[in-house]
């Protein structure tokens, strides 16, 4: 099957045709089934993927917590097994790639040889909607999704990588697919990690704020990019009684294939 846009001229073989899967702890826990299509996804783009078995936890939890030293420990980890790999190093998670491209050279003085490390690795890392609109130039994958759709735009993603139009591109072009706007798109769900166990009530006002602006939306379904928002969401909807669902965009992607 060819893939509209999916080896233009300007595609840069001999660096996408490898990426190592960087899975997430809640993706892996939650969202094996969001893994597993990713990989689908990929091979039919004719991207070999490889997956290595040694990774572990990114440490996002110790930072965004105020432990650094914890962190820095599993950071130096997480450098060690990702420096022995090539080819671009892909994730499903913008919380994620944020905290490991732009904060993992902070753990660790500049000047030093983990400095320098951090900077080399870290720049092989993307998220997953931003590697197939900006590396392999892919915007349409043939999927299927005759629904109303609308876009929760996750924080991280948003803010921290400055990822806004791949998503809704991809899904713009997904076949029978109708995206609708979303009040507050850009609004905080109320998850944000801990955040959510430290201030439960703030957490939970602002989800249900969000959970009000999707049913109002008209859709079928929200999709995001982060399987934290979509917990949350999803949560919600449920004590709610909604009857719509909350879907990873590698979900609508792969439909109806």
């Amino acid at each position: 099957m060819t893939l509209a846009n999916s080896k233009p001229q300007e595609f840069d073989r001999n660096m996408a045709a490898k990426v190592q899967l960087f899975i997430t702890c809640l993706a892996e826990q939650f969202f094996p089934g969001v893994l597993e299509r990713m990989v689908e996804l990929l091979e039919r783009l004719d991207v070999q993927v490889e997956f290595p078995e040694e990774q572990t936890c990114c440490g996002q939890p110790f930072f965004n917590s105020g432990f650094q030293s914890e962190a820095r420990q599993v950071a130096r980890k997480w450098l060690d097994i990702f420096a022995r790999t090539e080819g671009f190093i892909v994730s499903p998670s913008g919380s994620c790639v944020d905290l490991v491209r732009h904060h993992y050279p902070e753990l660790f003085p500049a000047g030093t040889p983990e400095h320098a490390r951090a900077l080399e690795v870290t720049s092989r890392v993307r998220e997953f909607s931003e590697f197939l609109v900006k590396e392999l130039h892919v915007t349409d994958l043939e999927a299927r999704f005759p629904h109303k759709v609308t876009y929760h735009a996750s924080c991280h993603l948003l803010r921290g990588l400055g990822v806004s139009e791949e998503p809704k591109t991809l899904l713009k072009n997904v076949r029978g697919l109708e995206l609708v706007p979303l009040e507050g798109e850009q609004t905080c769900c109320g998850f944000g990690g801990v955040f959510s166990v430290i201030y439960p009530e703030v957490s939970r006002s602002m989800m249900e704020d969000k959970i009000r602006a999707i049913e109002a939306s008209g859709a079928e379904a929200v999709v995001a990019c982060d399987a934290g928002c979509l917990m949350n969401i999803a949560g919600g909807m449920r004590k709610a009684g909604s009857r719509l669902k909350a879907l990873h965009l590698i979900e609508v992607l792969t439909a109806g294939q």
